[in-house]
């Protein structure tokens, strides 16, 4: 018996097939080999087709069955994770009405903004924990002030994973987790917030049937089955966010418990027993995966937009040929400091932890007669880890100290340099695991089928791969001030 884990990223579509009993991953694939592209039509703005993601997973289904290592026919359950806050709408017959407005996009940031200050942001952050910034509702808002005519044929809105979930089984459907991703739920009232409905005018039909996290999502459609070879019989038994999945990949569940990620974006997630809100709303708190109105989990993430994308910018740019594990062998020949280079990471839209701000992205202190390829590599890696130290600290300020925080052994935390800049800056112990998104979906079907009767039987063969302990902590400290003078000043100058 497999279950098959699908993730819905920026950069590609990821599958993995996890055999039962064993928990043990048998074979992973992916498409496409390089970045997707993102459709910017105008500056700050983010698209991308969702049919794509259908296309790339059928391709990445594709290349794991025609591995021969394991019987398509005998995976039972599908679990998603998926890009978070994208809108994805189509009309009455399944059809997609626009591209995804996906989740580096920030064209909504005024309608969030207006609205958190004319709903009031002590209401904002008491029932939503958030503003409504550029999620998931305000994003709707545009599309309802600015394409009129496609809104109009909206009969339902979704998350990247539910259109996945769409097109296997034919079934919408959402999440509390869901919801509060994209800012439609009141978690005071413990229901979908009719205030926010009403002040953006959104039509609660708009809304797919809300069901837990661990749940029937579907039956995969025979003419669907037919097509990727599996067995007619599979359900979709889980779907999360990309950030909260991860966070049950790695055994992240509960109060205390942090986990860690750098790929396109780069987020740091800890879990919760309250229900926190940062007064600037420049992390956010979402429900987790195991939130119940009983027993409140939620997540409280810190989002960076410029991480690993500002790192495959400097690939691009520097050294196209090379591979990511060769581009990380040249960074590590340049020394801790990067002789004098400082790069800000900031060029993939409004950062959140930076109050909504279009900082941009920069290098300084170039030195012609000194600085080379390998130093421009590091500082790019520095640069990241200490935007990751900027929002720790004010994740501590919230209330959340980690003293360990797990990391799948995936994307940057596969770059030695990234790795020792990200503990020496943060002064926090790293524990690297093999697991990924996709597995962690895989696992997430295995809960929500009820083969797993929890989630210590499902995690129980886990352990790390390796410890990152902190190491250069002064350095780092002194380098990450130098960083942060220069970051103060261009908020400053904007």
């Amino acid at each position: 018996m497999y279950f098959l884990g699908i993730d819905i990223g920026t950069s590609s579509v990821k599958v993995s097939i996890v055999e039962a009993s064993s928990q043990r991953k048998v074979c992973s694939a992916q498409y496409p080999a390089e970045e997707a592209p993102i459709i910017s039509p105008q500056p700050n703005w983010a698209e991308q087709d969702p049919r794509d993601w259908w296309a790339y997973f059928k391709q990445a289904l594709s290349k794991a069955n025609a591995s021969g290592l394991y019987d398509p026919k005998q995976i039972t359950a599908i679990g998603i994770a998926y890009q978070m806050h994208g809108l994805v709408v189509v009309d009455k017959d399944q059809q997609v009405l626009r591209n995804a407005i996906i989740w580096c996009d920030s064209r909504a940031v005024e309608l969030g903004n207006a609205a958190f200050e004319e709903m009031g942001k002590a209401f904002n952050l008491q029932h939503h924990l958030n503003s409504p910034g550029n999620f998931t509702a305000s994003k709707l808002a545009w599309v309802k002030a600015n394409e009129p005519e496609i809104y109009q044929k909206i009969d339902k809105i979704m998350l990247p994973g539910d259109f996945i979930a769409m097109k296997l089984s034919g079934t919408i459907s959402t999440s509390i987790s869901a919801l509060s991703e994209g800012i439609f739920w009141d978690f005071q009232r413990n229901e979908l917030s009719t205030a926010l409905l009403d002040y953006y005018g959104f039509d609660a039909n708009l809304i797919p049937t809300i069901l837990p996290v661990f749940a029937e999502h579907g039956q995969i459609k025979q003419t669907v089955a037919d097509e990727l070879g599996l067995s007619a019989a599979v359900t979709i038994n889980y779907k999360a966010g990309d950030q909260p999945n991860n966070a049950l990949s790695l055994n992240v569940l509960q109060p205390g418990e942090v986990a860690a990620t750098a790929g396109t974006s780069g987020v740091i997630y800890g879990v919760s027993d309250k229900l926190i809100a940062d007064r600037e709303s420049r992390v956010n708190t979402f429900a987790h995966v195991n939130y119940r109105k009983d027993e409140v989990r939620t997540g409280v993430l810190l989002c960076i937009n410029g991480t690993g994308i500002m790192n495959s910018w400097g690939r691009k740019l520097l050294g196209k040929e090379l591979s990511y594990d060769q581009i990380n062998t040249l960074a590590a020949a340049s020394p801790i400091g990067s002789k004098g280079l400082q790069v800000i990471p900031f060029g993939n839209g409004a950062e959140r932890m930076l109050n909504n701000q279009l900082v941009g992205a920069s290098i300084s202190a170039i030195d012609l007669n000194r600085h080379e390829t390998a130093d421009i590599l590091r500082a790019i890696q520095e640069g990241i880890a200490f935007a990751f130290r900027y929002g720790l600290d004010i994740m501590r300020k919230n209330g959340l100290y980690p003293q360990m925080i797990r990391a799948g052994n995936a994307n940057l935390f596969l770059s030695p340099v990234f790795r020792d800049s990200f503990v020496g800056a943060t002064n926090v112990p790293v524990e690297v695991y093999d697991h990924d998104g996709s597995v962690g979906a895989a696992m997430g079907a295995g809960i929500g089928s009820g083969y797993y009767a929890d989630f210590r039987e499902a995690f129980q063969s886990l352990k790390p791969v390796y410890t990152v302990e902190p190491n250069h902590v002064d350095q780092y400290e002194e380098n990450y001030q130098q960083w942060k003078e220069i970051l103060v000043n261009k908020i400053k100058a904007k």
